[in-house]
This record gives C-alpha cells, structure tokens and sequence, in this order.
C-alpha cells in the first residue's frame, strides 16, 4: 500500500509538469539548486522528526501499552503474568467430572430418603426440617433441579418434578426471606422451565412471584425483608428495625425481569426496575453502597461498607443485570463502572508480607460531638470470593475495547479499566485460595488480613492472613467454620472459562477432595465442619441447600466441557441457576 501511494504521488507530480509546461531540471542545470533545497529538507526533516519523537516518547512514557501492546500482540507475548496462553483443548476432564456427578448423588439420594420436600436437610441425624411451622416449600429440591438436569440425573430429576407437580404449595401462612425465596425458589422454577420447557415450571414461577409482589408494597418501592406468603403481605425484619438490605433489594432483578420477560408481564419487570431506579438515586458519591437502606424514603443508612454479607451481590448484580439484557442498558455499566471504581480506591488492600490482594470493610463511627469518620477493617467473608470471578468477567465484558475478546483476553482487548479488574481478580483468586491453606484444605467463613497495628510478627498464625478469636485447645469461633459455600469454586469455574488455565481445575479438584474427606457423611449427604483448622473435623448437623445449587454445579461447569453454558449465552443467578441472555424490547427508564 505504500509503495502504491508514492507511485501515485510521483504521477500526480509528472502530471502537473506536463500540464504546465515544465522540463524537470538535468542534473547539471539544476546541481546547486538541488544541493540547497537537499540541506534545507534534511535540516527541516531531521527537526521534524524530534519533534514528533518528543511528543511520542511524552506519550509512551505516560501510557506504555501504546509500544507494548503491539510488540505483544506480534509476538504473542502477555504483558499481564497472570494472564496465561490459550488452552488448546477445553475438553471435558471425564473423571473428575462423574467425581462431582457421584458426589451430587451421595447428597441427593440422602435428602430424598430422609426429608424429601423438606426445606432443610441434617446428614448425621437424618431428618429434614422446613423454615417455618406452617411449613415448608421444597427449597432443596427447587435449588437441585437444574443440577440434576446438567448432570444428566433423568431418574432423580423424574422423581423431584413429580413431587413439584403433586405436593409443592406455596399456600403458607408464614413469613419467608423475600431475597431467599426469589434466588432459590423462583431462580431454580426459571431455570428448570428454561431447560425443559414445561409449563409446570412457569406456571409455580408466575404463582409464587404473585405472592411475592406485595413486599414491593412501600412507600420507596423497596421490598419488605420478608413476605407472607399465604396472607400475600410484606412483612419488615423486626431484627433490623425496618430496615432492608441493600444485597437483597438489589438481587432480585435477574429472576423478575426474566419472569416479565416469558410472560409479557411488566409488572414483573417494573418492580425489580424502579429498585434499582431508587438505589441510583440514592447512591453515594464514591459508588459503594453501605449494607442498610431505609424502605420508607429509599435512602442510605449510616451502616457499613463491603463486599460480603448484606453488600455483596449488590456489585454482583450491578454487572449481571448488564449482561442479561445483552449489553443493551447502559445504565448498570456506569453503575457497575462507579461501584468498581469505588473498591478500588476505597476497599482494595494489599497484605504486609506476600503483598495478597484482599478486600476490606469500612465501618462508621461517630465520636461524641458527632462527627463521622470510617474505620477501614481488614476482614474479608468467604463471600467475597465471588468477586475475583466476577471482575474478570467484568473485564472482558464491560471492561473490553470491543467485542468478543479472546480466551484468554490479550491486553490491547482491555480498556485501561478493564486490565485493573483482570488483575485484581485474578489476584483476588489467588488470595483466596491462599485462605485454604489449612489443616483441612477449606477456608473459614472468615479471614482476617494481618495489619502493622495488629503485633503479631513472629507469631505461629500464618503470616498475611488468620482466624480472629482462634486459639489452640479453645473453642471454634464462628469465623472458623466452612459452610459447604460456592463463592471460591464459582470463580474458578470462570476464571477457568475465560484463560483455559488448568491451574483453576486443579484448585477446584484440591477443594472437592477436601469436602470428599472431610464434609462427607457415610451414611448420607455432606456436612458443616465447626473449624477448618482442626483435624479430625467436628461436623454441624446440616446441608445447605446451596451445597447442591451452587458448589457442586460449579465443580461439575468446572471439569466440564465448555460448550456447556458458555458465558457467552448465559447468566448465573447469585443461586447459580443459568438463565439465557435475552435481547430486551424495553430498556431502563431512568
């Protein structure tokens, strides 16, 4: 293409010549002329090539991808340590695969035989018990349906829609968790109807989300903490004074737009819109959202700030509401743009020693004349393990100069945002797996990051993170305890999705050997341990439900082949239940 262009310009010249009745100078006509205008272009080149080489290297110097990006995208190099070379095969790894599929089963076949129907389940006594005394609405099984449909459970899947078809009521006179009951309950009827399509599904969806409803009944549009479900009333927490949780408000939206989506309902998908609508308007300038918000006028309460309980699936839901209307409201974006902004500048912390990524919380405090200052708090939830996923997801999505972008991203894909979130998720992995690295292989419900205030140098904990209150020989604190929770292997399972990084699957192998030996009841089911660093283990009587929902889904996504859900085509509920991407005809009004 060059060379084509000067040929051209030399044409041009010839033929304006020809057109003005010009001779080109001979070189003996015109020596001195041309050895002058020579010196004159080489002078005047030569001080125009500084000039451009000052301004570039200004340039270079303050955004080096501008040279980088493009010597490494030639050559195949990543700049990013942590961003590894394709995968050449995502192929299924069969073994580990029917692993988790067994594992499914030892949990399953123990809740049907002792507590099919029942809410809750306890492996080591046997028995199911429900939420409340009027009742129960088959929590467990709704939360395993789509689980047993993945993993190809004809049989065991038969049975749990047979039960949903002839004993399933959702007629109880009774308070039940608002947030709970959507995520688990509603998710899990969406998804089935989504993968079967049997009306059955949608049918119980569209019941129990009417029930549902009235707990948008309040003056801001915020839901009640929990709903009535036969009385079809709100009901407001009488443990928080009112108050509503800001996670829960705001991870609701996912299962109600889709239901408004196959139904052609809007009232569905305005109730679940104008929560959002008041949370925007509400927000605070730095983008965090603080864990309470006052139902009556929709506004903030002074509470604290962070990514795990009551805060996280807030930021979760920021990102996944973009992402199931295809990339089509931009509005959650700059939400979930602001909101990740925020992290970074406020609750984004690196440890003394091994420098881990880690996520903090900020707590207020007013002293006596009033005044407000935050305390910054170096404890991260195992909840927050969730995030290191999701930010890289972000990433190549949100974060992506266009799209799609390869797998895994190479930098010059990334917008500048978009590489901070990469790296700070995958550092964010890394940490908590770091948090593992105890006697049983499986993190605490809650780790605390070593600070200089602490003075613990020296001391037999580990050196950057530790269990608060853990003593030897005393009692557990609650922080020491594993729950049989998702949120590490979920983001694993992406994480493994968007690098094709086999590191990830070994990390998912290591903890599912670690709840095969240590949660696993022979009798039945798997457990609660009481503390993660103590072997052998002490066991709590109960299976969450989410064991079956999300943790053993996501191990299974995880060996599997990755044609199965692509990211690409789906969204994961905070209950891990997938539901398709859709291309929404009506977007957000605010």
């Amino acid at each position: 293409m060059a060379e084509d262009g000067l040929r051209k310009r030399g044409r041009a010249v010839g033929a304006k010549e020809k057109a003005e009745g010009k001779k080109a100078p001979t070189l003996d006509q015109g020596k001195g002329t041309a050895v002058a205008a020579s010196a004159s272009l080489s002078k005047g080149t030569t001080l125009l090539v500084a000039v451009l080489f000052s301004v570039f290297a200004v340039f270079v110097y303050q955004d080096p991808s501008l040279v980088l990006d493009p010597i490494n995208d030639f050559f195949g190099f990543e700049e990013n340590a942590g961003i590894l070379p394709p995968s050449t095969t995502f192929v299924a790894d069969i073994a580990k695969r029917d692993a988790v599929i067994n594992a499914f089963k030892h949990a399953w076949l123990a809740y049907e035989r002792d507590a099919m129907g029942d809410d809750e389940y306890h492996p080591i006594s046997q028995k199911g018990t429900n939420l409340t005394a009027a009742g129960g609405i088959g929590y467990t099984v709704i939360d395993s349906i789509d689980t047993m449909l993945l993993m190809g459970l004809q049989d065991e899947y038969a049975r749990a829609r047979k039960w949903v078809e002839t004993k399933m009521s959702f007629d109880r006179d009774a308070n039940f968790n608002t947030f709970e009951t959507t995520i688990r309950v509603l998710g899990g009827l969406l998804s089935a109807y989504h993968f079967t399509k049997d009306e059955l599904y949608l049918e119980k969806a569209k019941e129990l989300a009417d029930r549902i409803m009235p707990a948008f009944e309040t003056p801001s549009g915020l839901p009640t903490s929990n709903v009535n479900l036969g009385q079809r009333k709100g009901v407001p927490a009488q443990d928080n004074k009112g108050l509503v949780s800001t996670a829960e408000v705001s991870t609701l939206q996912l299962e109600f737009r889709y239901l408004s989506y196959l139904t052609d309902n809007d009232a569905y998908w305005d109730a679940a819109e104008n929560v959002m609508r008041v949370i925007k308007g509400a927000s605070l300038t730095t983008g965090l959202a603080s864990i309470f918000m006052n139902p009556t006028d929709g506004r903030f309460v002074l509470s604290p700030i962070r990514l795990g309980s009551r805060g996280d699936s807030y930021y979760e839901y920021l990102l996944k509401q973009y992402l199931q209307t295809n990339l089509t409201e931009p509005v959650y974006q700059d939400m979930y743009n602001g909101a990740i902004d925020g992290v970074h500048a406020h609750l984004i912390r690196k440890s003394e020693l091994a420098k881990l990524t880690y996520t903090s919380e900020l707590i207020p405090e007013k002293d006596r004349s009033g005044q407000i200052s935050w305390r910054l708090v170096p404890k991260q939830d195992h909840l927050v393990c969730f995030f290191g996923g999701s930010l890289m997801l972000g990433a190549v999505t949100s974060g992506a100069q266009s799209l799609p972008v390869s797998v895994p991203p190479r930098p010059s894909q990334l917008t500048s945002t978009g590489k901070r979130d990469w790296q700070t998720g995958v550092d964010l992995i890394e940490t908590c797996m770091r948090t593992h690295d105890t006697a049983t292989g499986l993190s605490p419900e809650i780790a605390h990051f070593r600070i200089p205030s602490d003075k613990v140098v020296g001391s037999s904990i580990p050196q950057d993170w530790y269990i608060k209150g853990a003593k030897p020989g005393a009692p557990a604190p609650y922080d020491a305890r594993y729950i049989l929770r998702p949120e590490t292997v979920e983001s694993l399972f992406i994480a493994y999705r968007l690098t094709g990084d086999e590191k990830y699957r070994q990390y998912g192998w290591n903890i599912f050997k670690a709840i095969e030996t240590h949660c696993k009841i022979e009798t039945g089911g798997y457990a609660s341990i009481i503390n993660v660093d103590a072997v052998p283990v002490e066991h709590e009587d109960k299976m969450e439900t989410f064991l079956m929902s999300e943790t053993l889904k996501y191990l299974y996504l995880l060996f599997e082949d990755n044609s199965v859900l692509p990211l690409s085509e789906y969204v994961f509920n905070t209950e891990a239940h997938p539901f398709p991407i859709i291309n929404p005809s009506r977007h957000a009004a605010f």
